[in-house]
This record gives structure tokens, C-alpha cells and sequence, in this order.
């Protein structure tokens, strides 16, 4: 495997603009009882820059599953996932790891925070990582913006779901990654909590110009996308 990244060709629009993701062939199979189980037959579809796309389909489509493929967390059995021009599977894992620092932020349905750290300190993470100057003024600053200026030295134990989702959303947003992934974000909220965390998200996305691809059931969130794909039995429909 190359170290570095590996560019790859991959199909432009009219205007000779590269898509910011790019998907061919893309497969996932597992051996099973029965001997091997397809959890996702091959798809394509590429996603512009600054461009919002709403993965749906039940529980058990694939949809997870392709968004963990697209993110590099889990290898295909076949195809390709071009993301900003570089193919992710031509890397190894550690280049896989080093290609979502500098490129993706992900928001999980089970907030995946740190419990051993602050509010603070779990925004703070991601920057430090990348080396950046100045990360505790940052993340206090993107804590603001989510409106938790007041919850900075609360561990996680100590905020609501809605909060910590929060948290969640302004880690993923405070590199200002080009591409971010959201499973299921409001999955776990109620109703009213996951309205406001959506508005949210969405207005973060906007503001920051970034290209949002999530996973959902949930229709109502899929409409304020501006594209729509369908996951069925693992396939697209």
C-alpha cells in the first residue's frame, strides 16, 4: 500500500469539477452460517462539493454500512470511494486515519464523546491532533455558537442528549473538515431536541460551505437535503 495519497481519475462534471466524493462498484460481503451474506451490492453515485445527501432506507438497508465504507472505517470487498480526488482504499489504515483528520468530521447517533473529558476538552481533541494554534479559543468559540458556553467544564454524565449532541456537532465542525458524515444524528433525541439539533446542523453546513452526506429514516431531515438516495435489501433504488 502507498503511503501517501493515491489520486485517482474520476468522473467531473461539465464544468470540469471534481466531485467531492465519488463511488464505483462499491460492495461489502461477509461469510455467514449459510456462507457468505451481501450486505451491500455494488452501487455508484458520486456527491458535489457543498452539496447535502440524505442516505435513507429501514433498518438493515445498508445504509450504515455505506456511510462507514465512505468514510474509510470499514473495508469493501469491492469498489472504489474517491474522496476529494483521493482514492481512500489505495491507502493503508494509518493513511485512511490521517485522510479524516484533515478531511471529515463525523457526527454519531451515540455521540461517541470521551467521558473522561470536558465539553471543552472533547472539541479541543480533534484540533490538537492536527496541530492547530490556538485550539482552546476555537473550540470555546464553536461551543459558543452551538450555545453551550456555560456547559464548557461539564463531562459528558452531566449533559442532557441534546447537549452532548451538541458537543458532537461542534467537535465535527471546528476543523472546518470539507466533507462531513452524520449517522442517524437525532436518532437517540426526542422529538423536540432533534428538531433543534437539526436546524443546527444544517446551519453550521451552510455556514461553513462543507459537503454533509447523513443517514437517516427519518423523511422530514431527508427533505431538507438537496438529494436523496434510496437503500434497499442493500442495493439502490
Amino acid at each position: 500500500m502507498p503511503d501517501g495519497p493515491a489520486l485517482a481519475s474520476v468522473p467531473v462534471t461539465a464544468a470540469g469539477v471534481q466531485p467531492a466524493i465519488a463511488v464505483s462498484g462499491l460492495a461489502k460481503r461477509v461469510a455467514d452460517a449459510a456462507g457468505e451474506l451481501t450486505i451491500l451490492h455494488e452501487v455508484d453515485f458520486t456527491v458535489q462539493k457543498a452539496e447535502t445527501l440524505a442516505i435513507v432506507g429501514a433498518s438493515g438497508s445498508g445504509k450504515s454500512t455505506l456511510l462507514g465504507l465512505l468514510a474509510g472505517l470499514d473495508t469493501p470487498s469491492a469498489g472504489k470511494v474517491v474522496l476529494d480526488g483521493i482514492d481512500i482504499y489505495a491507502l493503508d489504515e494509518d493513511g485512511r486515519a490521517a485522510l479524516r483528520k484533515e478531511k471529515l468530521g463525523f457526527v454519531f447517533q451515540s455521540f461517541q464523546l470521551l467521558a473522561h473529558l470536558t465539553a471543552l476538552e472533547n472539541v479541543m481533541l480533534p484540533l490538537e491532533l492536527a496541530g492547530v494554534a490556538g485550539a482552546r479559543e476555537k473550540a470555546e468559540a464553536m461551543l459558543a455558537r452551538v450555545g453551550l458556553s456555560s456547559r464548557l467544564k461539564h463531562y459528558p454524565k452531566y449533559l442532557s442528549g441534546g447537549e452532548q449532541q451538541r458537543v458532537a456537532l461542534a467537535r465535527a465542525f471546528v476543523t472546518e473538515p470539507p466533507l462531513l458524515f452524520a449517522d442517524e444524528p437525532t436518532g437517540s433525541l426526542d422529538a423536540a431536541t432533534g428538531e433543534a439539533v437539526i436546524q443546527l446542523m444544517f446551519e453550521l453546513n451552510r455556514q461553513h460551505g462543507s459537503t454533509l452526506v447523513l443517514v437517516t429514516h427519518d423523511q422530514a431531515m431527508a427533505a431538507r437535503c438537496g438529494r436523496t438516495i434510496t437503500i434497499a435489501a442493500g442495493r439502490l433504488v
